[in-house]
């Protein structure tokens, strides 16, 4: 009979021997598109850039917008969007070129 003081210790485990082992795999982080607008100050611009999202079923994780030179009447948008395939992001960014008054699209992807 044991006494009940008596415990065992289980034995530390390793790694198998074999060079076949691979620790578990790191979940990836989700990618995120960010895209850059420089357009003329128009009141009419900012929806016509959030209906690309909206009628994609996209909500931005990130919406700044600023007039940035208020005697060339500038507007600057900066907007990311998480979850699109690097296709989708291309197409948005096509897209975005052609609304009237957008200047110039930068796009860049951040995490993956």
């Amino acid at each position: 009979m044991y006494p009940q003081s008596m415990t065992v210790a289980a034995a530390p485990r390793r790694a198998p021997a074999d060079s076949s082992f691979q620790p578990a795999a790191q979940p990836s982080r989700a990618v995120v598109f960010c895209f850059s607008v420089l357009a003329e100050a128009d009141p009419g611009v900012m929806p016509r850039v959030l209906e690309l999202f909206a009628k994609r079923g996209l909500v931005p994780s990130r919406w700044v917008s600023d007039v940035t030179d208020a005697r060339r009447g500038e507007l600057a948008i900066d907007v990311q969007v998480g979850g699109l395939t690097r296709a989708t992001g291309d197409r948005i960014a096509a897209c975005l070129r052609g609304i009237p008054g957008v200047e110039t699209v930068l796009t860049s992807q951040k995490g993956g």
